[in-house]
């Protein structure tokens, strides 16, 4: 498996390919399969764990990001005779050395942060499996294996006995993440947000978030860990998601959904995937249908939409999923069905963030 070296896998707090990343890495061995992690070295992991660097580099600013991703890169190509497999969830800088090894790759499009990166995709396209995070997110001059949702541990959250108390939003906060126009929706209903993640853009932040923030109203929390997450998410009365771009995937909706939370969000890219419109949530146009929709939020049957994310998002599906996957790429040679289990041994990496641009699905 190969991961991104932006963070550790898993993250500690902000990582959504990192989070991916150990979400499959720890299911798959759950189910038996020998799988060989290259990510960072204070990952933590139930696999076998392979490190050129040992912290992120979004963590250790000093470091010469290209030359330490290069070295990642060619780190599991060099040992690509020891495995059935390589998982590429790095982006598409491990594509350009597919062709010099006979083990055959699978990689999850994460998202695409320009069409500048389209033409690596393309040339690999006949050589190498890709696998679609929504089907929003699938290029129509590319071919997929198959689209895949994202799963998550849905046992580390749960329905909240008093929830209600008030809005949130929770990710990176950037103008594309709709961190302003959840604090113009706020104020419209005259309820509290919280607001939680790390900082994307600082002069955003500095112009739209800052002069905002008043401690009661609008508070700002920053980066959370999976503990105060559980409680925020389980908390809320709804969380609002106002992206202003096609969003591969959004881990903070499902999240928010596992806890029983409804979500608001713009309807664009991947969401009308997520969101099952006056069931779990609304999909609207604008902040005066968000503000709208927060009072209906609060008749949606929070029970209901959390046995609905557990069957659509859990963990054990988005494994099986991945393992039908790899048998359709690995059954014609008899390699994958004859070992032992599963399977024997899949190489996954972290993939690169400073070519992905935005967090694609955070």
């Amino acid at each position: 498996m190969l991961a991104p070296t932006a963070w550790r896998v898993p993250p500690r707090h902000y990582g959504p390919w990192e989070q991916f990343v150990s979400l499959l890495t720890e299911g798959l061995v759950g189910r038996g399969v020998d799988v060989t992690l290259f990510a960072t070295g204070d990952s933590k992991t139930g696999a076998k764990l392979v490190s050129v660097m040992p912290r992120g580099y979004s963590e250790s600013p000093d470091v010469d990001v290209k030359v330490w991703e290069s070295l990642h890169v060619s780190e599991v190509f060099e040992r690509a005779g020891d495995f059935d497999l390589i998982h590429n969830s790095f982006d598409f800088l491990p594509l350009t050395y597919s062709s010099l090894v006979e083990t055959p790759m699978v990689t999850t499009i994460h998202g695409f942060s320009n069409e500048g990166i389209l033409p690596v995709y393309q040339k690999y396209d006949e050589r190498t499996h890709y696998v679609a995070i929504s089907d929003s997110n699938r290029h129509p001059t590319l071919d997929y294996l198959a689209t895949i949702h994202h799963g998550i541990d849905t046992d580390a959250f749960e329905l909240h006995p008093n929830p209600g108390r008030h809005l949130l939003f929770f990710g990176r906060i950037h103008s594309e993440k709709g961190t302003a126009e959840a604090i113009t929706v706020a104020r419209r209903v005259g309820m509290p947000l919280v607001i939680a993640g790390i900082v994307g853009d600082r002069g955003y932040f500095d112009r739209e978030v800052a002069p905002h923030l008043d401690g009661t109203a609008v508070r700002y929390v920053g980066p959370v860990g999976p503990p105060e997450r559980k409680k925020m998410l389980g908390e809320a009365h709804a969380l609002l998601h106002l992206i202003s771009f096609d969003e591969p995937f959004g881990f903070s909706v499902v999240e928010a959904l596992a806890s029983g939370t409804p979500v608001v969000a713009f309807d664009r890219g991947s969401m009308v995937e997520l969101i099952r419109h006056g069931q779990n949530g609304f999909l609207v146009q604008d902040v005066g249908e968000a503000a709208d929709a927060i009072a209906l939020a609060g008749d949606l049957d929070r029970t209901a939409i959390r046995r609905d994310a557990v069957a659509r998002f859990g963990r054990d599906r988005m494994v099986d999923r991945y393992l039908e996957a790899y048998r359709q790429i690995l059954q014609p040679s008899g390699t994958f069905l004859a070992r032992s289990g599963a399977g024997r041994a899949v190489g996954v990496e972290d993939g690169g963030h400073d070519a992905r641009g935005g967090d694609g699905e955070g």
